[in-house]
């Protein structure tokens, strides 16, 4: 919480006046996660702190309408870098498993394009940029499927036969 949630929070406060008083068009981008959009087991932790940074960003985005100061929100999915290797885990947790997991079955989206889509996104004002096909598909489940958005998740992510 306090880097995911608490870092942004303390990042905005100490430069949003200085945004302000330029009267230039500004930006703030923050960046969540695809399990900011939904709960997910085993990441209560991580998904508490991405749903509070998506609360943030959504208040902070209607208290600055009007301002010239536009605000938005990453969502990215499984964007291939190393971040599952250096990622905190529980001392009973498979660190191979869950490294070789993310690396072959969810980092599908390239770190380059990812940034040029963050940045297509937040050059635009857009209020949510979604990285990859797995953080659409994770909203669109959210979004259709509310509380049984893990059904609706697994059918539509079934292997095509």
């Amino acid at each position: 919480m306090d880097i995911n949630f608490g870092g942004v929070v303390r990042s905005v406060k100490a430069f949003l006046p200085h945004l302000i008083a330029t009267g230039q068009p500004a930006r703030i981008a923050t960046v969540s996660s695809a399990l900011g959009l939904i709960g997910s087991a085993h990441h209560a932790p991580y998904c508490a702190s991405k749903f509070a940074l998506r609360g943030f960003t959504e208040s902070l985005r209607a208290e600055l309408a009007g301002t010239n100061v536009a605000v938005t929100a990453v969502y990215p999915g499984g964007v291939r870098t190393p971040i599952s290797r250096s990622a905190w885990l529980a001392p009973d947790v498979d660190r191979n498993a869950i490294v070789t997991r993310f690396e072959d079955h969810i980092a599908r989206t390239d770190a380059d394009e990812a940034a040029r889509r963050i940045l297509k996104g937040v050059e635009r004002g857009s209020a949510r940029v979604l990285i990859g096909a797995d953080a659409r598909r994770t909203e669109l489940a959210a979004r259709i499927a509310g509380p049984h958005f893990g059904e609706f998740l697994r059918l539509i992510s079934r292997p095509k036969l």
